[in-house]
């Protein structure tokens, strides 16, 4: 976050939300439905996009109109938004790939039958 967005957020800044991850939204308005109005948030900690819920991710697009206070899933397939974990320790790798916990280098080539002419 840069001072600019700091003081802008000091001076202007109305609260409107915080989300599971501790993401802090704001609006420069109160009323929501003010189509000129402005809506950003400030990330707790590394700022990553992908730490947005879908449902605050609607009301900073303006998709929707009032902001998602006590959101809870419509259907009970619903999951729970997690962040992207590509490139930390919790990505996902297929058993057989080099970085996999799983990985058996002499499972895999056990599996391989190379072609010969």
């Amino acid at each position: 976050m840069s001072w600019g967005t700091k003081i802008y957020t000091w001076i202007y800044g109305n609260l409107v939300g915080v989300d599971k991850f501790g993401n802090k939204y704001y609006s420069n308005v109160k009323d929501f439905s003010d189509l000129n109005a402005k809506r950003w948030v400030i990330f707790n900690g590394i700022i990553e996009a992908t730490k947005i819920p879908p449902h605050w991710h609607a009301w900073l697009h303006k998709s929707i109109d009032k902001p998602p206070l006590n959101y809870t899933h419509k259907y009970s397939w619903q999951k729970n938004h997690e962040q992207n974990k590509t490139g930390t320790e919790d990505a996902y790798y297929p058993d057989s790939y080099p970085l996999s916990k799983s990985y058996n280098e002499d499972t895999i080539k056990s599996d391989y039958e190379s072609w010969s002419p």
